[in-house]
Protein backbone atom coordinates (compact mmCIF):
# COMPACT_ATOMS: atom_id res chain seq x y z
CA UNK A 1 0.00 0.00 0.00
CA UNK A 2 1.25 3.08 -1.22
CA UNK A 3 1.81 6.34 1.51
CA UNK A 4 0.66 9.64 0.30
CA UNK A 5 3.30 11.91 -0.26
CA UNK A 6 3.66 15.01 1.83
CA UNK A 7 4.84 18.19 0.15
CA UNK A 8 7.26 19.84 1.06
CA UNK A 9 6.69 22.84 1.74
CA UNK A 10 4.34 21.35 4.54
CA UNK A 11 7.20 20.03 6.38
CA UNK A 12 8.63 23.52 6.83
CA UNK A 13 7.81 25.53 9.74
CA UNK A 14 5.44 28.56 8.78
CA UNK A 15 5.69 32.14 10.48
CA UNK A 16 2.55 32.62 12.43
CA UNK A 17 0.49 35.49 10.15
CA UNK A 18 -0.04 37.54 13.60
CA UNK A 19 3.62 38.37 13.92
CA UNK A 20 3.87 39.13 10.42
CA UNK A 21 1.66 41.25 10.05
CA UNK A 22 2.85 43.28 13.71
CA UNK A 23 5.90 43.53 12.16
CA UNK A 24 4.95 44.59 9.13
CA UNK A 25 2.72 47.41 10.21
CA UNK A 26 5.83 48.29 12.75
CA UNK A 27 7.98 48.89 10.12
CA UNK A 28 5.31 50.64 8.16
CA UNK A 29 4.71 53.37 10.94
CA UNK A 30 8.43 53.60 11.35
CA UNK A 31 8.42 55.14 7.94
CA UNK A 32 5.53 57.08 7.66
CA UNK A 33 6.82 58.93 11.71
CA UNK A 34 10.44 59.45 10.05
CA UNK A 35 8.71 61.02 6.44
CA UNK A 36 6.51 62.91 8.55
CA UNK A 37 9.15 64.23 10.61
CA UNK A 38 11.25 65.27 7.85
CA UNK A 39 8.95 67.25 6.01
CA UNK A 40 7.34 68.78 9.65
CA UNK A 41 11.10 69.91 9.74
CA UNK A 42 11.53 71.26 6.55
CA UNK A 43 8.06 73.57 7.36
CA UNK A 44 8.65 74.32 10.87
CA UNK A 45 12.57 74.83 11.65
CA UNK A 46 12.41 78.10 8.51
CA UNK A 47 9.81 79.34 10.46
CA UNK A 48 10.71 79.25 14.01
CA UNK A 49 14.33 80.53 12.80
CA UNK A 50 12.80 83.23 11.12
CA UNK A 51 10.23 84.01 14.66
CA UNK A 52 13.71 84.13 16.38
CA UNK A 53 16.33 85.53 14.09
CA UNK A 54 13.75 88.80 13.16
CA UNK A 55 13.97 91.53 15.28
CA UNK A 56 10.43 93.15 15.88
CA UNK A 57 9.47 95.91 13.86
CA UNK A 58 6.41 98.52 14.46
CA UNK A 59 4.91 101.22 11.99
CA UNK A 60 3.06 104.07 13.00
CA UNK A 61 0.39 105.15 10.60
CA UNK A 62 -0.95 108.57 9.91
CA UNK A 63 -3.19 110.34 7.38
CA UNK A 64 -3.36 113.74 5.88
CA UNK A 65 -6.06 115.56 3.76
CA UNK A 66 -6.58 118.48 0.71
CA UNK A 67 -9.77 120.08 1.20
CA UNK A 68 -11.25 120.15 -2.49
CA UNK A 69 -12.85 123.76 -2.04
CA UNK A 70 -11.00 126.82 -3.36
CA UNK A 71 -10.31 130.12 -1.36
CA UNK A 72 -11.40 133.55 -2.44
CA UNK A 73 -10.80 137.41 -0.82
CA UNK A 74 -13.25 139.95 -1.88
CA UNK A 75 -12.14 143.81 -0.81
CA UNK A 76 -14.79 146.17 -1.60
CA UNK A 77 -14.08 150.17 -1.42
CA UNK A 78 -16.71 152.31 -0.90
CA UNK A 79 -17.04 154.24 -4.71
CA UNK A 80 -13.83 153.15 -5.99
CA UNK A 81 -14.34 149.43 -7.37
CA UNK A 82 -13.61 145.83 -5.74
CA UNK A 83 -10.54 143.92 -5.72
CA UNK A 84 -11.04 139.94 -5.84
CA UNK A 85 -8.57 137.16 -5.21
CA UNK A 86 -9.70 133.84 -5.89
CA UNK A 87 -7.45 130.56 -5.21
CA UNK A 88 -8.86 127.66 -7.30
CA UNK A 89 -9.70 124.16 -5.87
CA UNK A 90 -6.86 121.84 -5.75
CA UNK A 91 -8.05 119.72 -7.75
CA UNK A 92 -9.36 122.19 -10.68
CA UNK A 93 -6.42 121.06 -12.79
CA UNK A 94 -5.91 118.04 -14.06
CA UNK A 95 -2.16 118.45 -15.57
CA UNK A 96 -1.32 119.15 -11.65
CA UNK A 97 -1.70 116.81 -9.30
CA UNK A 98 -1.11 118.69 -5.60
CA UNK A 99 -1.57 114.45 -4.05
CA UNK A 100 1.24 113.45 -6.18
CA UNK A 101 3.64 117.02 -5.32
CA UNK A 102 3.13 116.11 -1.82
CA UNK A 103 3.97 112.56 -1.75
CA UNK A 104 7.56 113.49 -3.49
CA UNK A 105 8.25 116.15 -0.81
CA UNK A 106 7.13 113.60 2.21
CA UNK A 107 10.02 111.32 0.28
CA UNK A 108 12.20 113.83 -0.09
CA UNK A 109 15.59 113.45 1.30
CA UNK A 110 15.88 117.00 2.76
CA UNK A 111 12.60 116.48 4.39
CA UNK A 112 13.93 113.13 5.77
CA UNK A 113 17.49 114.80 7.02
CA UNK A 114 15.62 118.24 9.11
CA UNK A 115 13.36 115.52 10.81
CA UNK A 116 16.19 113.22 11.56
CA UNK A 117 18.15 116.66 12.98
CA UNK A 118 14.68 117.42 14.77
CA UNK A 119 15.20 114.12 16.50
CA UNK A 120 19.05 114.06 16.86
CA UNK A 121 19.30 111.12 15.15
CA UNK A 122 21.93 109.87 12.10
CA UNK A 123 20.54 110.42 8.76
CA UNK A 124 20.51 107.00 8.02
CA UNK A 125 18.63 105.90 11.05
CA UNK A 126 15.65 107.82 10.02
CA UNK A 127 13.36 105.46 8.42
CA UNK A 128 12.25 106.23 4.61
CA UNK A 129 8.59 106.70 5.25
CA UNK A 130 6.02 104.64 2.49
CA UNK A 131 3.61 107.28 1.39
CA UNK A 132 0.58 105.77 -0.15
CA UNK A 133 -2.42 107.67 -2.27
CA UNK A 134 -6.07 107.07 -2.19
CA UNK A 135 -7.39 106.94 -5.28
CA UNK A 136 -10.54 109.84 -6.24
CA UNK A 137 -9.81 111.11 -2.77
CA UNK A 138 -7.55 113.68 -1.36
CA UNK A 139 -6.05 111.66 1.16
CA UNK A 140 -2.41 110.59 1.72
CA UNK A 141 -1.61 107.58 3.90
CA UNK A 142 1.50 107.43 5.64
CA UNK A 143 3.41 104.84 7.45
CA UNK A 144 6.98 104.87 9.03
CA UNK A 145 8.69 102.19 10.69
CA UNK A 146 10.74 102.36 14.21
CA UNK A 147 12.19 99.07 16.40
CA UNK A 148 9.58 100.52 18.96
CA UNK A 149 6.28 102.24 18.99
CA UNK A 150 7.65 105.09 20.51
CA UNK A 151 10.03 104.99 18.40
CA UNK A 152 8.21 104.84 15.50
CA UNK A 153 5.25 107.46 16.19
CA UNK A 154 8.03 109.91 17.34
CA UNK A 155 10.02 109.90 13.83
CA UNK A 156 6.51 109.90 12.23
CA UNK A 157 5.43 113.18 14.23
CA UNK A 158 9.26 114.79 13.21
CA UNK A 159 8.70 113.63 9.81
CA UNK A 160 5.03 115.71 9.54
CA UNK A 161 6.60 118.70 11.50
CA UNK A 162 9.33 118.86 8.69
CA UNK A 163 7.30 118.83 6.31
CA UNK A 164 4.45 121.55 7.31
CA UNK A 165 7.48 124.08 8.03
CA UNK A 166 8.82 123.22 4.35
CA UNK A 167 5.67 123.86 3.04
CA UNK A 168 5.15 127.35 5.41
CA UNK A 169 9.02 128.14 3.78
CA UNK A 170 7.77 127.48 -0.11
CA UNK A 171 4.33 129.55 0.34
CA UNK A 172 6.32 132.19 2.02
CA UNK A 173 8.72 132.42 -0.76
CA UNK A 174 5.98 132.17 -3.48
CA UNK A 175 4.02 135.30 -1.51
CA UNK A 176 7.57 137.42 -1.60
CA UNK A 177 8.77 137.19 -4.95
CA UNK A 178 4.63 138.01 -6.03
CA UNK A 179 4.87 140.92 -3.87
CA UNK A 180 8.22 142.64 -5.38
CA UNK A 181 6.44 142.20 -9.15
CA UNK A 182 3.86 144.46 -7.65
CA UNK A 183 5.65 147.12 -6.48
CA UNK A 184 6.87 148.72 -9.46
CA UNK A 185 3.27 148.62 -11.44
CA UNK A 186 2.03 150.11 -7.93
CA UNK A 187 4.14 153.62 -8.26
CA UNK A 188 3.03 153.99 -11.74
CA UNK A 189 -0.56 153.78 -10.74
CA UNK A 190 0.20 156.50 -7.69
CA UNK A 191 1.78 159.23 -10.43
CA UNK A 192 -1.61 158.68 -12.75
CA UNK A 193 -3.85 159.30 -9.30
CA UNK A 194 -2.29 162.43 -8.34
CA UNK A 195 -2.39 164.05 -12.08
CA UNK A 196 -6.46 163.33 -11.86
CA UNK A 197 -7.26 164.33 -8.69
CA UNK A 198 -5.61 167.76 -9.72
CA UNK A 199 -8.03 167.87 -12.34
CA UNK A 200 -10.96 167.22 -10.25
CA UNK A 201 -10.63 169.70 -7.54
CA UNK A 202 -10.37 172.45 -10.64
CA UNK A 203 -13.75 171.61 -12.03
CA UNK A 204 -15.32 171.59 -8.39
CA UNK A 205 -14.30 174.78 -8.00
CA UNK A 206 -15.90 176.09 -11.34
CA UNK A 207 -18.80 174.37 -11.11
CA UNK A 208 -20.06 174.53 -7.37
CA UNK A 209 -20.72 170.56 -7.07
CA UNK A 210 -18.39 168.94 -5.12
CA UNK A 211 -19.32 165.77 -6.59
CA UNK A 212 -21.52 164.02 -9.07
CA UNK A 213 -23.32 162.09 -6.54
CA UNK A 214 -24.69 165.61 -4.94
CA UNK A 215 -26.23 166.27 -8.27
CA UNK A 216 -27.58 163.18 -8.79
CA UNK A 217 -29.29 162.93 -5.25
CA UNK A 218 -31.22 166.11 -6.44
CA UNK A 219 -32.24 164.47 -9.14
CA UNK A 220 -33.29 161.47 -6.92
CA UNK A 221 -34.73 163.54 -4.53
CA UNK A 222 -37.01 165.76 -7.57
CA UNK A 223 -38.24 162.27 -9.22
CA UNK A 224 -39.25 161.21 -5.60
CA UNK A 225 -41.40 164.31 -5.51
CA UNK A 226 -42.64 163.81 -8.78
CA UNK A 227 -43.52 160.28 -7.98
CA UNK A 228 -45.39 161.73 -4.68
CA UNK A 229 -47.23 164.52 -6.93
CA UNK A 230 -48.76 161.57 -8.63
CA UNK A 231 -49.43 159.58 -5.90
CA UNK A 232 -51.49 162.92 -3.89
CA UNK A 233 -53.02 163.30 -7.98
CA UNK A 234 -54.84 160.00 -7.47
CA UNK A 235 -55.91 160.45 -3.86
CA UNK A 236 -56.99 163.94 -4.86
CA UNK A 237 -59.06 162.03 -7.71
CA UNK A 238 -60.59 159.36 -5.64
CA UNK A 239 -61.09 162.12 -3.37
CA UNK A 240 -63.46 164.01 -5.46
CA UNK A 241 -64.85 161.12 -6.65
CA UNK A 242 -66.36 160.01 -3.37
CA UNK A 243 -67.52 163.43 -2.45
CA UNK A 244 -69.50 163.57 -6.20
CA UNK A 245 -71.07 159.82 -5.67
CA UNK A 246 -72.25 160.99 -2.44
CA UNK A 247 -73.94 163.96 -3.56
CA UNK A 248 -75.58 162.39 -6.45
CA UNK A 249 -77.14 159.86 -3.86
CA UNK A 250 -78.23 162.82 -1.69
CA UNK A 251 -79.53 164.68 -3.95
CA UNK A 252 -77.42 167.34 -2.17
CA UNK A 253 -74.01 169.63 -2.05
CA UNK A 254 -71.49 169.61 0.54
CA UNK A 255 -72.80 173.22 1.87
CA UNK A 256 -76.19 171.85 2.05
CA UNK A 257 -75.14 168.68 3.59
CA UNK A 258 -73.44 170.74 6.67
CA UNK A 259 -76.74 172.78 6.77
CA UNK A 260 -78.79 169.86 7.35
CA UNK A 261 -76.28 168.58 9.81
CA UNK A 262 -77.05 171.77 11.61
CA UNK A 263 -80.92 171.17 11.40
CA UNK A 264 -80.08 167.60 12.92
CA UNK A 265 -78.44 169.10 15.42
CA UNK A 266 -81.04 172.01 16.91
CA UNK A 267 -83.27 170.49 19.12
CA UNK A 268 -86.22 172.77 18.51
CA UNK A 269 -86.03 172.11 14.70
CA UNK A 270 -86.40 168.13 15.24
CA UNK A 271 -88.93 168.72 18.00
CA UNK A 272 -91.17 170.14 15.27
CA UNK A 273 -90.00 168.00 13.13
CA UNK A 274 -90.95 164.70 15.35
CA UNK A 275 -94.52 166.76 16.18
CA UNK A 276 -95.16 167.23 12.39
CA UNK A 277 -93.93 163.14 12.39
CA UNK A 278 -96.89 162.95 15.15
CA UNK A 279 -99.59 165.03 13.19
CA UNK A 280 -98.81 162.98 9.75
CA UNK A 281 -100.06 159.74 11.46
CA UNK A 282 -103.12 161.19 12.83
CA UNK A 283 -103.92 162.50 9.30
CA UNK A 284 -103.67 159.04 7.83
CA UNK A 285 -105.53 157.58 10.39
CA UNK A 286 -108.61 159.66 9.86
CA UNK A 287 -108.26 159.28 6.34
CA UNK A 288 -108.92 155.64 6.66
CA UNK A 289 -111.83 156.54 8.58
CA UNK A 290 -113.35 159.03 7.28
CA UNK A 291 -113.82 161.18 3.98
CA UNK A 292 -111.79 163.97 2.22
CA UNK A 293 -114.73 166.46 3.55
CA UNK A 294 -115.37 165.30 6.41
CA UNK A 295 -114.70 167.46 9.63
CA UNK A 296 -112.13 165.65 11.31
CA UNK A 297 -110.65 164.94 8.16
CA UNK A 298 -110.23 168.37 7.72
CA UNK A 299 -108.94 168.92 11.16
CA UNK A 300 -106.28 166.95 10.83
CA UNK A 301 -105.17 167.93 8.23
CA UNK A 302 -105.13 171.26 8.65
CA UNK A 303 -103.31 170.27 12.37
CA UNK A 304 -100.93 168.48 10.42
CA UNK A 305 -100.25 171.28 7.44
CA UNK A 306 -99.59 174.03 10.71
CA UNK A 307 -96.98 171.28 12.06
CA UNK A 308 -95.07 170.97 9.06
CA UNK A 309 -95.07 174.86 8.02
CA UNK A 310 -93.88 175.48 11.46
CA UNK A 311 -90.96 172.95 10.76
CA UNK A 312 -90.22 174.32 7.37
CA UNK A 313 -90.06 178.11 8.71
CA UNK A 314 -87.57 176.60 11.38
CA UNK A 315 -85.43 175.28 8.71
CA UNK A 316 -85.05 177.95 6.63
CA UNK A 317 -84.20 180.40 9.58
CA UNK A 318 -81.40 177.84 10.61
CA UNK A 319 -80.08 177.10 7.46
CA UNK A 320 -80.83 180.52 5.04
CA UNK A 321 -81.61 178.41 2.16
CA UNK A 322 -85.12 178.89 0.32
CA UNK A 323 -88.85 176.92 1.75
CA UNK A 324 -88.57 174.56 -1.73
CA UNK A 325 -84.36 173.81 -1.54
CA UNK A 326 -85.28 173.27 2.71
CA UNK A 327 -87.86 170.78 1.65
CA UNK A 328 -85.62 169.07 -0.22
CA UNK A 329 -82.75 168.26 2.58
CA UNK A 330 -85.03 165.36 3.60
CA UNK A 331 -83.48 164.82 6.97
CA UNK A 332 -84.75 161.46 8.28
CA UNK A 333 -85.12 160.48 12.52
CA UNK A 334 -83.24 157.58 11.58
CA UNK A 335 -79.40 158.59 10.89
CA UNK A 336 -79.11 157.09 7.80
CA UNK A 337 -78.57 159.93 5.86
CA UNK A 338 -77.43 161.88 8.46
CA UNK A 339 -74.36 159.40 8.36
CA UNK A 340 -73.87 160.12 5.01
CA UNK A 341 -74.14 163.43 5.27
CA UNK A 342 -71.11 163.61 8.09
CA UNK A 343 -69.12 161.34 5.08
CA UNK A 344 -69.80 163.76 2.64
CA UNK A 345 -68.63 166.28 5.03
CA UNK A 346 -65.13 164.26 5.36
CA UNK A 347 -65.24 163.61 1.82
CA UNK A 348 -65.20 167.11 1.10
CA UNK A 349 -62.52 168.38 3.51
CA UNK A 350 -60.54 165.75 2.55
CA UNK A 351 -60.31 166.31 -1.20
CA UNK A 352 -59.91 170.47 -0.51
CA UNK A 353 -56.80 169.71 1.52
CA UNK A 354 -55.69 167.51 -0.98
CA UNK A 355 -56.18 170.26 -3.53
CA UNK A 356 -54.04 172.36 -1.34
CA UNK A 357 -51.30 170.29 -0.91
CA UNK A 358 -51.58 168.99 -4.53
CA UNK A 359 -50.84 173.04 -5.34
CA UNK A 360 -48.01 173.32 -3.43
CA UNK A 361 -45.99 170.04 -4.33
CA UNK A 362 -46.37 170.61 -8.25
CA UNK A 363 -44.84 174.34 -7.83
CA UNK A 364 -41.90 172.82 -5.92
CA UNK A 365 -41.68 170.16 -8.63
CA UNK A 366 -41.41 172.68 -11.23
CA UNK A 367 -38.96 175.07 -9.96
CA UNK A 368 -36.42 171.99 -9.22
CA UNK A 369 -36.83 170.42 -12.31
CA UNK A 370 -36.24 173.64 -14.26
CA UNK A 371 -33.09 174.28 -11.88
CA UNK A 372 -31.71 170.69 -12.33
CA UNK A 373 -32.19 171.31 -15.78
CA UNK A 374 -29.82 174.62 -15.86
CA UNK A 375 -27.54 172.56 -14.01
CA UNK A 376 -27.40 169.28 -15.62
CA UNK A 377 -24.28 170.26 -18.03
CA UNK A 378 -21.73 171.58 -15.71
CA UNK A 379 -22.76 168.22 -13.45
CA UNK A 380 -21.85 166.79 -16.33
CA UNK A 381 -18.44 167.70 -17.27
CA UNK A 382 -17.61 166.82 -13.27
CA UNK A 383 -19.40 163.22 -13.73
CA UNK A 384 -16.68 163.06 -16.74
CA UNK A 385 -13.83 164.30 -14.59
CA UNK A 386 -14.50 162.55 -11.65
CA UNK A 387 -15.00 159.35 -13.97
CA UNK A 388 -11.48 159.43 -15.17
CA UNK A 389 -9.88 159.92 -11.67
CA UNK A 390 -11.91 157.24 -10.54
CA UNK A 391 -11.06 154.93 -12.92
CA UNK A 392 -7.07 155.91 -11.99
CA UNK A 393 -8.00 155.42 -8.27
CA UNK A 394 -9.43 152.12 -8.75
CA UNK A 395 -6.49 150.66 -10.89
CA UNK A 396 -4.73 152.10 -7.98
CA UNK A 397 -6.35 150.73 -5.16
CA UNK A 398 -7.31 147.51 -7.25
CA UNK A 399 -3.32 146.70 -7.13
CA UNK A 400 -2.71 147.40 -3.59
CA UNK A 401 -5.53 145.39 -2.84
CA UNK A 402 -4.32 142.50 -4.89
CA UNK A 403 -0.62 142.56 -3.46
CA UNK A 404 -2.51 142.80 0.04
CA UNK A 405 -4.64 139.76 -0.82
CA UNK A 406 -2.43 137.77 -2.39
CA UNK A 407 -0.38 137.71 1.39
CA UNK A 408 -3.63 136.28 2.53
CA UNK A 409 -4.25 133.96 -0.28
CA UNK A 410 -1.25 131.84 0.84
CA UNK A 411 -2.62 128.65 -0.61
CA UNK A 412 -2.55 129.57 -4.64
CA UNK A 413 0.82 128.19 -4.76
CA UNK A 414 0.48 125.15 -2.42
CA UNK A 415 -2.61 123.72 -1.45
CA UNK A 416 -4.19 123.77 2.06
CA UNK A 417 -3.11 120.61 3.61
CA UNK A 418 -4.53 119.19 7.26
CA UNK A 419 -3.49 116.05 8.99
CA UNK A 420 -6.76 113.82 9.52
CA UNK A 421 -5.37 111.11 11.50
CA UNK A 422 -2.36 111.84 14.29
CA UNK A 423 0.23 109.25 13.92
CA UNK A 424 -0.51 106.27 15.66
CA UNK A 425 1.45 104.56 18.36
CA UNK A 426 1.62 101.40 17.07
CA UNK A 427 0.19 98.20 19.97
CA UNK A 428 1.92 95.24 18.01
CA UNK A 429 4.54 94.75 15.60
CA UNK A 430 4.07 94.46 11.97
CA UNK A 431 6.65 92.50 11.89
CA UNK A 432 7.39 89.33 12.26
CA UNK A 433 3.59 88.57 11.71
CA UNK A 434 4.08 85.51 14.13
CA UNK A 435 0.26 84.74 13.55
CA UNK A 436 0.58 84.83 10.18
CA UNK A 437 3.63 81.98 10.15
CA UNK A 438 1.94 79.85 12.51
CA UNK A 439 -1.16 80.08 10.24
CA UNK A 440 0.63 79.18 6.96
CA UNK A 441 2.80 76.09 9.40
CA UNK A 442 -0.03 74.51 10.65
CA UNK A 443 -1.76 74.79 6.75
CA UNK A 444 1.57 73.42 5.38
CA UNK A 445 1.23 70.70 8.33
CA UNK A 446 -2.26 69.34 7.50
CA UNK A 447 -1.27 69.40 3.73
CA UNK A 448 1.39 66.85 5.04
CA UNK A 449 -0.90 64.74 7.35
CA UNK A 450 -3.52 64.87 3.98
CA UNK A 451 -0.82 62.95 2.10
CA UNK A 452 0.30 60.82 4.49
CA UNK A 453 -3.16 59.43 4.90
CA UNK A 454 -4.29 58.99 1.77
CA UNK A 455 -0.49 56.79 0.91
CA UNK A 456 -1.54 55.13 4.22
CA UNK A 457 -4.86 53.72 3.02
CA UNK A 458 -4.19 53.52 -0.98
CA UNK A 459 -3.29 49.38 -0.84
CA UNK A 460 -6.80 48.60 0.49
CA UNK A 461 -8.12 50.72 -1.51
CA UNK A 462 -6.30 49.25 -5.00
CA UNK A 463 -7.13 45.72 -3.53
CA UNK A 464 -10.94 46.60 -3.33
CA UNK A 465 -10.89 48.41 -6.90
CA UNK A 466 -8.70 44.73 -8.15
CA UNK A 467 -11.31 42.62 -6.91
CA UNK A 468 -13.74 41.00 -9.52
CA UNK A 469 -16.64 40.80 -7.31
CA UNK A 470 -16.74 44.07 -6.08
CA UNK A 471 -15.58 45.45 -9.86
CA UNK A 472 -19.46 43.40 -10.21
CA UNK A 473 -21.26 44.75 -7.57
CA UNK A 474 -20.36 48.06 -8.51
CA UNK A 475 -21.56 47.37 -12.15
CA UNK A 476 -24.79 45.01 -11.48
CA UNK A 477 -26.85 48.14 -10.70
CA UNK A 478 -25.78 50.24 -12.89
CA UNK A 479 -26.99 47.46 -15.63
CA UNK A 480 -30.32 47.37 -14.09
CA UNK A 481 -30.41 50.91 -13.83
CA UNK A 482 -29.88 51.08 -17.92
CA UNK A 483 -32.21 47.93 -18.70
Amino acid sequence: MMKARIPAAEDATPVPPARSRRRSLFWRYTRYLVVFALFAGGVWVPIIGYLKSVPPTYTSQASLILPGAGVSASVNLDSIGQASSYASSAFANNSVSPTETYKRLLSADRIRADAAERLGIPFPAFARPRVELVDQTGLINIEIKGASPEEARAQAEALLATFFAELDRLRSDDLEVREQSAVAAIEEYRSSVTATRESVTRLQGETGFLSDDQFAAQVVENDKRRAELAALQARLQDRTAYVAALEKALGMSAAQAARALDLAADEEYMALKKDASEKAALRAEAASTYGARHPKMIAATSTYEQAAEAALTKAVAITGLSPAQARRLNLSQEGDRTALMSDLLRGEAERAGLAAQYEVLAARYEAERIRLEKAAPAAARLKDTQRDFQVAEAVFASAIARAQSSKVDIFASYPLVQVLENPTLPEEPSSPRKKLAIAAGGAATTMILIALGLGWVRRGIIRWLTTPGNTAAVATPAEGASA
